[in-house]
Order: structure tokens, then sequence, then C-alpha cells
């Protein structure tokens, strides 16, 4: 592995744990600005919309720069938006600049998996872009139970600390083993070409599909540090071995969604998707119980990672001869229903509210286990939305 592949993901893993960390420490980021856990998880959301729509946006702007420059623009401005994010005074500066980190986020990996491929002999390309996303999967493995720890030791800013010392190795590792030659040019292609390409039926459903299995999971990864903390009931110091449980399960579902996908496509894309379904399932049954839980998330994080190699592999399939558009429209099509997983929940109050109506014992009581389950599996949240109140067990804030 050459120094440049390294110092390139060490940069995805430092853009990785800057997006999935906030769900570790969500607690204590709605405590420390005094708002409720449901109004922290719009962070989530923020930072989703701003890899959508800003990266695309932010890779139209800087087309013109050298590629060696524009990564070290956007490794420092990461660096700068996590000090900016551990100094933020209010929960608006935060969104802010999350949002802008968000926006370097998605141009970075399109960017770095351009110059990846420039970097390695052509039967190696696939292996190189490899390397450089499973910066993402590492993150959660490494960097998200380590940037939470942190946070439970020392507080949330102390986590954002953390991630930007991450951005700064990156940078300077880029800075200093990354040829000035690498991809200097950028090909130009007929937009009208790829636009005609997204008419497809076959590319259309895909990105359909990949909005609606991110919603799923967005809707449960968001709240999971405060659903484990109050409705599992683990202990804090607990949670970051949870999270790492989780990490280990979506690393090793890459790599298996890549090799299904190479085998046979299309059953295994169905096979996926079922399973994603029934998973759902076994965590709303698992969620009491934390052995049982534990279990339930790591085959969770393995299903759900599995199924990014395959759908892309079919857009991919359907998009030959005008890869370009289609494919930025992958990562795009993930933060949309991650950012309407995230902040969706308010419109399924009504559901839940039924769900929990119906929940009786037999002495005509709530069962509170089952009500809080059905918040989770539906709203992702437990209900905590009418009760401004101070979680005692949690030391949450929440209203």
């Amino acid at each position: 592995m050459s120094l440049p592949l390294i110092a390139l993901f060490i940069a995805a893993f430092a853009f990785g744990t800057a997006e999935f960390v906030i769900a570790g420490v969500l607690p204590e980021v709605a405590t420390g600005l005094t708002i409720s856990i449901p109004t922290a998880g719009y962070l989530v959301t923020g930072y989703a919309i701003g890899i959508a729509l800003g990266g695309p946006t932010l890779a139209v702007l800087s087309k013109k720069l050298s590629r060696k420059t524009l990564v070290l623009w956007l490794a420092s401005i990461f660096t700068l938006g996590q000090v900016l994010c551990a100094l933020a005074p209010d929960f608006e500066t935060l969104m802010a600049v999350r949002v802008l980190v968000a926006a370097v986020h998605g141009t970075y990996f399109g960017v770095a998996s351009i110059v990846a491929t420039g970097l390695v002999p052509p039967h190696k390309r696939g292996s190189a872009v490899a390397l450089i996303l499973s910066g993402l999967t590492v993150s959660t493995i490494l960097g998200v139970p380590g940037g939470t720890a942190i946070g439970n030791l020392l507080g949330w800013r102390a986590t954002f600390w953390a991630v930007g010392i991450l951005g700064l190795l990156a940078t300077a590792a880029i800075a200093l083993y990354l040829p000035a030659s690498v991809s200097p040019t950028t090909t130009r292609s007929s937009f009208r070409r790829e636009f005609k390409a997204l008419g497809r039926q076959q590319i259309m459903l895909s990105l359909l599909i990949v909005i609606l299995a991110m919603i799923g999971q967005a809707s449960i990864f968001t709240y999971i540090a405060p659903f484990l903390l109050t409705i599992t009931g683990v202990e804090a110091n607990l949670l970051p071995w949870l999270l790492l449980v989780l990490g280990l399960g979506s690393t090793i579902g890459v790599f298996v969604g890549g090799r299904l996908a190479d085998w046979q496509l299309m059953p295994s894309l169905i096979t996926i998707l079922a399973l994603l379904a029934a998973i759902h399932v076994v965590l709303f049954l698992a969620s009491p119980y934390p052995l049982p839980m534990a279990i339930a998330m790591f085959v969770w994080g393995g299903i759900n990672f599995s199924f990014s190699a395959p759908v892309q592999s079919r857009v991919l399939q359907w998009a030959g001869d005008a890869p370009n558009l289609a494919s930025s429209l992958i990562p795009t099509g993930f933060n949309i229903g991650i950012a309407i997983g995230a902040g969706s929940w308010r419109r399924r109050a009504r559901i839940i509210a039924r769900l929990s109506r119906s929940a009786m014992d037999r002495r005509g009581h709530a069962d509170p286990g089952f009500c809080d389950r059905a918040h989770f599996l539906f709203l992702g949240t437990p209900h905590w939305r009418d009760a401004p109140i101070a979680d005692h067990h949690a030391g949450l804030i929440v209203r």
C-alpha cells in the first residue's frame, strides 16, 4: 500500500468519523446546548443535506483547481470546521458549520476516488477506490467508538477537537506524500447524455431503493445512543463497545456485499433487502435485552452495509455509457435518505400514538416496554416529544 493512498485513507477515516460520531455523543450535545435530543438529531439531517447538495455544487465550482490543491483545501477546511464545531456557542452555529463540513465531505470522496485510481495501475483501480471507501467503515469501528468514549470522558466538545487532530494529520500526510502531478486534469463529458441516462427505469428505481433503505437505517442509527441508554438499559461506559460491535458488522458487510455483487447481482440485492426488513423486526424484539440487542446490532450493521455494493453495481451496470452523473447521485440518494430518516419522526407521530394506545396489558394499562419499542421501530426514538423533563437515569434533557 503506497503512502499517497494511506494519506487519502486517513482523510476518509476522519471524514467518516466526523459524520457518524455525532450519534454517539448526541445526548451530551443535547445537554450541553440545552436542546432536545430530537432537535440535536437534526445535526445528522443537516450533514446529510450538505453532502447531497453541497458536495456536487462545490465539486463544480472547484473543477479548475489541480487535484492535489483541491484535496489539500478540502482537508484544511475540514480541520478548521472541526475546531469551529468544538467552539460552537449554540445549536445554530454548530449546524451551520456541520453543513459546510458536509459539503467538503461530499466533494472529497468524489475527488479522492479519481486521485486514487491515478495512483495505481488499471488492474488495481477497484482496490484503490475500495480502500478510500473503507475509511468510512473503519471509522465506525475505531473512530465512532473512540470519539464516543472521549465525549463521555471529557465532554462532546473534546470529540470534535479529536476529530480535528485527525484532519490535521490527514492534511499533513496529503501535503507530504500526494504527488502534485496526480490526475491534474478533469475529463469532460456530455451532460445531456449523462442526464438522459437517469431516465432509465433501472437507474431510477435503484436510486429510489437507496433512499428508502437509508430512511430506515437513519431512523434508528440517529438515536441509537439514547435508545440504548434508556430502553435497552446499558451503562454509558458500554456504549462505545456496542458501537464497536456495530462497526465490525458494517465492515464485514461491505466486503460480503462486494463478493455477492460479483457473484449474483440481482438475487443478492433482493435477498439483502428482504433481510434488511427482517432485521428491523429482530431489533424491535431484542431491544429490551442487552445481549440479544448487541447481536442484533452486529447483524444489522452487516446487512446495512452489504446493501451498498450491489445497488451501486446495478446503477453502474445500466449507466455504462454515461456513468458520471448517475454514480455521483448514489451518495446523494444515500444522504437524502439519511436526512429524511433522521428528521421524519415527527411526521409519524400519529402512527406511534395509535400503536401506543393499542399496547394495553390485561389490566387495561399501557405496556411501557411495548410502547418504547414501537417508538424506536417507527420513529427511531423513544417517546420524548411530549416529556419536557430530565431523564434522571440517563441524564438527558428532553422536551
